[in-house]
């Protein structure tokens, strides 16, 4: 057996016991006679040459094997991501353990690329000082796996991980197979479909989860891991600041989403709160088990006797154990705390004098490290003491910022009103100097323009209530808690302007005894479509010029934060001229904020799937423009990417090492940019959004869309709590892109990653005769940007099928304009693969990534055979429109189909 082959056997192991003891729950389940027709059938549907026999045999099958089959794969394709994922971790650690050279994506690899490049540990620890990283959780309707589901998978990779010991004996392994078969069976018995429709506060308990599951303990770890590092590497000790959080928007998104108010945005900070707390309990009741040092042996710091002296602890037994009457006094303020904060808190030392902040929390713990370290018990300080440290200056009293997103028409509204009431009428008419001017003189003098006795409209009144409790919760909690208004679909200067007038009126822009303005959270906008991504470099200028807005700047730091929009950017022009308007708007964002001497900081929304800004992290990050990283970044994590990134504790650090790696390369040793990178890319990118929009603006392409994917189905899928368009979806621009994206992806056509990609290349070459591929094949091998792109593209061609999307195809009442519409994407399919493979010099896709191929290879039965049932339930349900079984049945193949591919919202 060759060494490629060998090294995979633990994953064939891994997947035979799954696959094996799956069977056997369903066989105990349904019986021999259903199980034997399930089994044959993904292996019919890899084996044969058209789908007419498969879907021919599909239709033999009665509706019991029908209902085990659709159940099977979807589950089976989970368990193929589980065994893979705990291989991938295996396989790491294997490559540690050989001395094998660092990975990329690892911190040992980051810092050799800044050795190399001349990078010095100051370098590095000046970055480090100003850093912000924050991947941010986002609740979007592509979570189709329930937490009792996630419960049970991390139920089977602990039994898969103690399986691979090689010291059991047979008994054992028999013990831990029953084991993993008793969660099989609950998972085969428990209801992969809510049967409800997801509340705002279902997604927060469900964003909020993975604290306990991973962010507790890996990001305290990455802190150690890398402080740890960086003294191998260059001999220094450094003292990091806290620059890496995880952040979220659930239960602040209220873009598009009515059910996010202010008792919602209070609820999710106190659950925020009672779970960190809560967290800081056990680790403290953890060090005072340890902590049992005597004063016999040892001695403590003043500190510590101090803190020892005034404890609640007053048992004779730890008369002479100072460390433990000490942690007794700090649990009872943080009781004090909690309780101050109305957060539950069990304490057995009851109350003492609360912490009037995380600081003075932290300076207590200092203490105790202080005193271990200089009275010998160092090591003492380096375990459980240094993580909680960590956490606490992480995570605070709060456990993560939360960010507030609203649509700039509703803010610039809720201002309109504000004027009218007060015998100002006429703002929405204004133009945009008319508006500044208007909001300038308002922001001059702290007088309110809001009037307690006004009946506002229901919508302007929940803004003002949502302003109100951000300050509320502010005091509460710290400005940390909720730093950040966010506004969507920004367009202009006024648009801030608007968000800075509505700070003032709740106590936000406090004005100070000069009269400058001191901003209490960050505002900061958020380009989507490709004109505003082309306007927004002149925004920023526009606003830069305002002395008011500069003087805002100067109690942030001089800090600017701008958020891109992968996906609406996508949706509006395609792939390729969102990545390449994304690109050009940042180049043109550091030259104006290099100008007005502004620091900035990019806020990536991205998705899971590459049509909406998806893709391997890392990569992604270091191909970003020189000059717009410099250590702050801030990306979205969205829908089942959350899952798969973060539900287990080891993948879940792996991921954060990557995102911190990826910025230190990229703010520290960036890539040169390619000097042809603009002539070409600007050009290809007009060609391909001519492309794309002559698809979706052909005749009949959205009758096409809403019949040849579920995407009428997903929106009744209870996965969300917002609803798939923010209105009557009646063309493209109503509907969000997540849905939009998400349907594409169920169907197999995969469209918003490549399509326009071939069009524009062949253009290209057209133009430009044999030189024109000669000069696509150099930028191809000097620019990391297009390397990514097209990389990326690769991976959703490989995924996509277009013999099933012709299956879809079919559900189009219109023949002809099925017919029609699908040809386009048939050739535009064939022309972007086809000129892949010009570039590139590959002949078959994923050439380079044998994983991956391997990956899907496994998968591609079940895929199929779920998409040709889900094509027929579809087919029946649009003929008997109140059939609840066939409703249903779909949902599972969303389910199985999205559990399976991950990257597909």
């Amino acid at each position: 057996m060759s060494v490629e082959l060998d090294k995979d056997v633990p994953l064939t192991r891994d997947r035979g016991r799954l696959a094996r003891l799956l069977a056997d729950v369903v066989r105990e389940q349904t019986g021999d006679a259903i199980w034997d027709e399930v089994e044959s059938v993904p292996d019919l549907a890899s084996h044969v040459d058209s789908l007419a026999d498969c879907r021919a045999h599909l239709a033999t099958l009665s509706p019991e094997v029908t209902d085990t089959l659709l159940r099977a794969c979807g589950l089976l394709a989970q368990l193929e991501n589980l065994a893979e994922d705990l291989h991938h971790n295996r396989r790491r650690l294997a490559h540690k353990r050989a001395g094998s050279p660092p990975q990329a994506g690892s911190l040992e690899r980051a810092l050799v690329v800044l050795k190399q490049r001349g990078v010095r540990a100051a370098d590095v620890e000046s970055l480090l000082q100003h850093a912000q990283i924050v991947p941010v959780l986002t609740a979007h309707p592509t979570e189709v796996q329930r937490q009792t589901t996630l419960d049970c998978q991390r139920a089977i990779r602990k039994f898969l991980i103690q399986l691979g010991q090689p010291e059991l004996d047979h008994d054992e392994v028999a013990e831990l197979e029953i084991k993993l078969k008793r969660v099989l069976l609950t998972l085969w018995q428990t209801a992969e479909i809510r049967p409800f429709k997801l509340t705002v506060k279902d997604e927060i308990e469900n964003g909020i989860a993975y604290h306990p599951l991973t962010f507790l303990d890996a990001l305290p770890a990455l802190y150690a891991q890398t402080e740890d590092t960086i003294e191998r590497a260059y001999g220094v000790r450094l003292d990091l600041p806290n620059f890496y959080r995880i952040g979220s928007w659930i239960g602040g998104d209220r873009d598009g989403n009515p059910n996010v108010n202010a008792g919602l945005l209070r609820y999710a900070l106190g659950r925020q709160a009672e779970v960190v707390f809560d967290h800081y309990g056990y680790e403290l009741e953890g060090l005072y088990r340890e902590l049992s040092l005597s004063d016999r042996l040892v001695a403590v710091s003043d500190t510590v006797a101090e803190l020892a002296a005034i404890s609640p602890d007053t048992a004779v037994s730890r008369d002479e154990e100072p460390y433990r009457r000490a942690i007794a006094t700090i649990i009872a303020r943080l009781s004090a705390t909690a309780h101050e904060r109305e957060v539950a808190f069990r304490s057995r030392f009851g109350d003492g004098e609360p912490y009037p902040n995380r600081h003075a929390f932290a300076t207590d713990l200092k203490a105790l490290a202080d005193s271990l370290t200089s009275h010998g018990s160092g090591l003492l300080a380096d375990g459980r003491l240094r993580r909680l440290r960590r956490a606490v200056g992480v995570f605070g009293f709060f456990l993560m910022p939360l960010d507030q997103r609203q649509h700039a028409d509703l803010y610039g509204g809720a201002v309109a009103e504000l004027f009218t009431a007060a015998g100002q009428p006429g703002y929405a008419g204004l133009d945009e100097a008319g508006k500044r001017e208007w909001l300038l003189a308002e922001l001059a003098h702290a007088r309110p323009l809001m009037s307690p006795f006004v009946d506002y409209s229901d919508g302007t009144r929940r803004e003002l209530d949502l302003f109100a409790a951000t300050r509320d919760m502010q005091d509460r909690y710290g400005e940390g808690a909720l730093p950040n208004l966010i506004i969507s679909n920004c367009a202009e200067a006024s648009d801030l302007l608007e968000v800075a007038l509505l700070m003032k009126e709740s106590g936000l822009l406090p004005l100070d005894a000069s009269g400058a303005p001191q901003a209490r959270a960050n505002i900061i906008p958020l380009f989507e479509t490709i004109t505003d991504l082309e306007n927004a470099a002149e925004v920023m200028q526009s606003l830069f010029a305002l002395p008011f807005y500069r003087a805002l700047l100067a109690s942030r730091q001089h800090v600017q934060e701008v958020m891109l929009g992968y996906s609406d950017s996508n949706k509006d022009g395609g792939y390729l001229m969102s990545q390449w308007g994304l690109y050009a708007a940042e180049k043109q964002l550091v030259a104006v904020f290099n100008t007005a001497g502004v620091r900035m900081r990019l806020f990536h929304g991205r998705g899971g799937s590459v049509g909406r800004g998806g893709g391997p992290s890392f990569e992604a990050i270091v191909a970003q423009p020189a000059g717009t990283v410099q250590g702050q970044i801030r990306i979205t994590e969205q829908g089942e990417v959350i899952a798969s990134k973060y539900a287990d504790r080891d993948i879940g650090l792996r991921n954060l090492e990557s995102i911190l790696a990826a910025t230190l390369e990229a703010s520290l040793a960036p890539v040169p940019a390619c000097p042809t990178d603009e002539s070409i890319f600007a050009e290809l990118a007009r060609d391909s959004y001519d492309a794309y929009r002559r698809l979706i603006d052909t005749d009949g392409f959205i009758d096409y869309f809403l019949t040849a994917t579920p995407i009428n189905e997903i929106a009744k899928l209870n996965i969300g709590s917002r609803p798939a368009s923010r209105k009557t979806l009646s063309s493209i621009t109503d509907l969000r892109a997540i849905p939009w994206v998400f349907s594409w992806m169920q169907s197999r056509v995969m469209l918003p990653g490549w399509y326009g990609v071939g069009s524009a290349v062949a253009a290209f070459i057209e133009r430009h005769g044999e030189q024109g591929i000669v000069r696509l094949k150099a930028l191809y091998r000097d620019s990391a940007f297009f390397r990514v792109t097209l990389s990326n593209m690769e991976m959703v061609l490989a995924k996509a099928d277009m013999t099933i999307a012709a299956e879809y195809a079919r559900l189009v009442p219109d023949a002809e304009l099925g017919n029609r519409v699908f040809g386009m994407i048939r050739k535009e399919f064939e022309l972007s693969r086809d000129m892949y493979f010009a570039i590139t010099g590959a002949d078959h896709l994923l050439a380079d990534n044998p994983t991956l191929a391997r990956s899907l290879a496994s998968r591609l039965p079940y895929f199929t055979t779920l998409n040709l049932l889900q094509i027929e339930f579809l087919r029946a349900l649009r003929e008997a429109p109140e059939h609840d079984g066939h409703l249903h049945a779909i949902h599972q193949t969303i389910n199985g189909l999205a559990a399976g591919l991950r990257n597909s919202g």
